[in-house]
């Protein structure tokens, strides 16, 4: 999946489920603890000894290999057959032989929602190796024909966020991110703005100042995409580009640069989610929004207690450089809300302070309408891509206050720092807007099944079910 590195429709990904037309496959039997001891009975001696053997009794997550007939079969435990979640079939996904697999009826079980675990457990990031995979893919055969297409258009939204964030920023700085809108809005004949240079100084002049230190070739820039009728509703979606954190004068220790690459993540994320918006045709007008720096240190790094002056005319004082990403987004909110849009969603790899409240799965979600809130709460329950909610509280904005300006980017105190981070986006957002602010992690410490270490999407799925619901 990770062969090419642009917004186009990934190549491999549609041959991973197929129409089942009958043809030549090994049978995989999906069992639950409740139905185990009903299927065993039904298997032959030899496989009930493969299975004794293998120590395999239908828990969620396991697998055994039994034969069947000339070949083999193979067992599968999940949680629930009546209600499969999205990875129950991750792991069989990356371990079995390439080949073509086929669901044994299962009762009420529909498959759907499985396919997007099968799809990304074969997933690999092997841009850079010279053993890169060559096994043959697994394919899954299902009369599920019309859940082919909206699972395997998520799977391949996730592995796009997953190749981008892999990235090391040497390859992929604000010109390749720029490059990865440029083929997005090709595919989809969109329309496309960049601004760059004296032009960015004057209409984004925080993106500038962030990004000003980095060298010519990873210039700071505001990549702009619009689409579908403007009569329809508003859809604006921000992405925050830092495409590698330094931390500017207020600079990082080393240990804390290593994964300063997925900075980008926000950006990776806003990329696909407006990908599944063009792919589904969705009834919007799209307004993607990445401001793309890198936050590098040089002669022209902006510095602590610098007052910058921002496109919604706020002045804001320089508490920290390290607290860069809320900056360019805030000019890029304040883009988004001259359009009026009726929902406003942004994505930032912002805070450690979310990951400490929340560590890495769970996505920081912040709303100013508890609706809104509430629907991407059940839409990310609903697809196995949980968000939790944090407070943007009131009682909080006072510690925003600047002796100097009208607002500083990092006070002093540190508590809370999540919480602070989204009212000092607030600012930025228009009165009266829907708004709701993703602080990701993008990033996989450790494996899971259909999850590897590296890269990955959080927050994506579920925001996309609810505008998919929402618009749709």
């Amino acid at each position: 999946m990770s062969k090419t590195h642009t917004a186009s429709a990934d190549p491999s990904l549609p041959d991973l489920v197929q129409p089942d037309r009958q043809q030549g496959a090994t049978p995989i039997h999906l069992v639950d603890k409740a139905s185990y001891e009903e299927w065993l009975k039904a298997r032959t001696p030899a496989a009930r000894a493969a299975l004794a053997g293998q120590k395999f009794k239908g828990e969620a997550g396991s697998h055994a290999i039994i034969p069947d007939g000339d070949g083999f079969a193979v067992a599968a435990g999940v949680a629930r057959l009546d209600e499969l979640g999205s990875w129950c079939l991750g792991k069989l996904g990356d371990v079995l032989p390439g080949g073509f697999y086929r669901l044994a009826p299962a009762g009420p079980c529909r498959a759907g929602a499985a396919f997007i675990g099968w799809a990304l457990g074969q997933y690999r990031y092997d841009r850079y190796r010279k053993d890169s995979n060559g096994e043959a893919p697994r394919i899954l055969l299902t009369g599920e024909v019309k859940a082919i297409a909206p699972a395997l258009a998520e799977a391949g939204a996730v592995a796009l966020v997953r190749d981008l964030v892999n990235t090391p920023a040497e390859h992929l700085g604000p010109a390749e991110l720029e490059h990865e809108a440029e083929m997005l809005a090709k595919a989809h004949r969109a329309t496309i703005r960049v601004t760059r240079g004296e032009a960015l100084e004057h209409d984004f002049p925080m993106v500038h100042m962030v990004g000003r230190a980095a060298a010519r070739s990873h210039a700071p820039r505001m990549i702009e995409i619009e689409w579908g009728d403007e009569k329809a509703p508003r859809l604006a979606i921000v992405g925050k580009g830092v495409c590698f954190d330094s931390g500017g004068l207020d600079i990082k220790p080393s240990s804390a640069m290593l994964l300063m690459k997925k900075d980008m993540g926000g950006a990776a994320h806003a990329l696909a989610l407006a990908r599944l918006v063009m792919e589904a045709g969705l009834k919007v007008r799209l307004h993607l929004l990445i401001p793309a720096v890198e936050n590098a240190v040089s002669g022209g790094s902006f510095r602590p207690g610098d007052v910058l002056r921002s496109r919604a005319g706020l002045s804001v004082e320089i508490g920290n450089t390290d607290a860069e990403g809320r900056l360019i987004l805030g000019d890029a909110l304040t883009r988004a809300s001259e359009g009026k849009p009726e929902l406003i969603l942004d994505f930032a790899t912002l805070t450690g302070a979310a990951r400490v409240a929340l560590g890495p799965d769970l996505p920081a979600m912040f709303s100013r309408r508890d609706d809104t809130a509430q629907a991407l709460l059940d839409a990310g329950l609903a697809c196995d891509d949980p968000v939790w909610r944090l407070p943007l509280y009131d009682g909080y904005r006072e510690w925003l206050k600047s002796d100097i300006a009208d607002m500083n980017n990092a006070p002093a105190g540190g508590f809370a720092g999540a919480s602070v981070a989204a009212l000092f986006l607030d600012r930025f957002v228009g009165e009266g807007i829907d708004w709701a602010h993703f602080d990701t992690f993008a990033w996989r410490p450790t494996a899971k099944p259909g999850r590897p270490k590296g890269g990955e999407a959080l927050g994506l799925r579920a925001a996309w079910a609810m505008v998919r619901a929402r618009f749709g």
